[in-house]
């Protein structure tokens, strides 16, 4: 018996030990960090990361917005901004819609009125809406009904490439990284815009790109 109710001490003590453990803070551990993302944080390697994707897009958007030809077109541009033809060839993995679609919606928001921009990843659903209009099912909704979806006057197009070296002996690693914009007219293929982003880094130790 005083067997038994020994060991139901010291399990009791154990279970009071782990509970008291719960509010105190890990000395070892690393607290998470709010970074602007506008601004490289801790976990830095060579290749494209957020705060290059935020100042390549802001970039890309100015340089677009002042690009000679929009001064020559009579109405606004109809654009379609998408990762469709944005390739890319680097050593790096890496989310193209997160380049084109923050370039999208900072352009969008930019422009005013100077551009407009035709989804072609929803152009199902926009179809799938126009059938259900047309055959009855809905009303014209406020708008009334277009002849057909938007055509596009002009694409974006572009690359992300890279080069890479690696020092054998020291481990070293440099990387060049490069993003190319280009916008084409979509009836006869001139590219009436481009632009470029580019930067090199090196380090001793590269992290795992998601």
């Amino acid at each position: 018996m005083k067997t038994k109710l020994a060991f139901l001490v010291i399990a009791i003590s154990l279970l009071a030990a782990c509970a008291g453990t719960g509010n105190v803070s890990n000395p070892g551990g690393t607290r998470t960090q709010d970074i602007p993302v506008d601004r490289r944080g801790p976990v830095r390697g060579v290749g494209i990361e957020g705060a290059d994707i935020v100042a390549m897009t802001d970039e890309m958007a100015r340089d677009l917005l002042s690009a000679p030809f929009m001064a020559r077109l009579s109405e606004p541009p109809r654009v379609i901004m998408d990762a469709e033809y944005f390739r890319n060839e680097s050593s790096q993995r890496i989310n193209r819609n997160s380049i084109t679609d923050r370039l999208r919606i900072e352009l969008n928001r930019a422009a005013a009125g100077r551009m407009f921009f035709v989804s072609r990843e929803n152009a199902g659903m926009v179809q799938h809406e126009r059938e259900l209009k047309r055959s009855g099912v809905t009303d014209s909704g406020t708008r009334g009904a277009a002849s057909a979806q938007a055509g596009g006057d002009f694409r974006l197009t572009g690359r992300i490439s890279s080069n890479q070296a690696r020092d054998a002996r020291t481990g070293m690693i440099q990387r060049y990284n490069q993003v190319i914009f280009e916008l084409v007219d979509l009836e006869d293929a001139i590219i009436v815009w481009g632009g470029s982003y580019e930067f090199q880094r090196a380090s001793a130790d590269d992290v795992i790109y998601r």
